[in-house]
């Protein structure tokens, strides 16, 4: 349960952060639609686990923090409402919906590839065998 706990405040912090980062680097002109998802991954990595399941809700709380920044910042002119945008992802340009796949890819990767083996599953195999 701590490495859960854990593992859920590192995401947390490293969306925040991604956030951040960001609308920073726009008003500087440049476009890392990638972080959100990205660091949110970094920062739910930081702690082991044995559950796949947590890598697959930080994959899709990464996709979903993507698009939540991408329309946060440049919502359509139709209609700026997010049900609007969720609606219309198909109108995003290409660059626009890599990044944010991209940074839902990071977001799963980084606390799957730290996922420990269950230490029990050498004991039972080993039953099973004889030995």
């Amino acid at each position: 349960m701590k490495d859960h706990m854990l593992v859920s405040l590192g995401a947390v912090g490293g969306g925040i952060a991604g956030y951040f980062a960001f609308a920073w680097l726009l008003r500087y002109g440049l476009y890392g639609l990638v972080l959100p998802g990205g660091l949110l991954g970094f920062g739910a990595g930081i702690a082991k686990n044995r559950s796949i399941v947590i890598a697959a809700c930080c994959g899709t709380a990464a996709t979903a923090l993507g698009v939540f920044a991408e329309w946060r910042n440049f919502p359509f002119q139709a209609d700026e409402s997010l049900s609007y945008f969720i609606m219309h992802l198909y109108d995003l340009r290409a660059a626009t919906v890599v990044m944010i796949a991209l940074g839902g890819a990071i977001g799963f990767w980084i606390p799957f590839r730290r996922i420990e083996p269950n230490p029990l599953v050498p004991m039972i195999k080993n039953k099973e065998i004889g030995e």
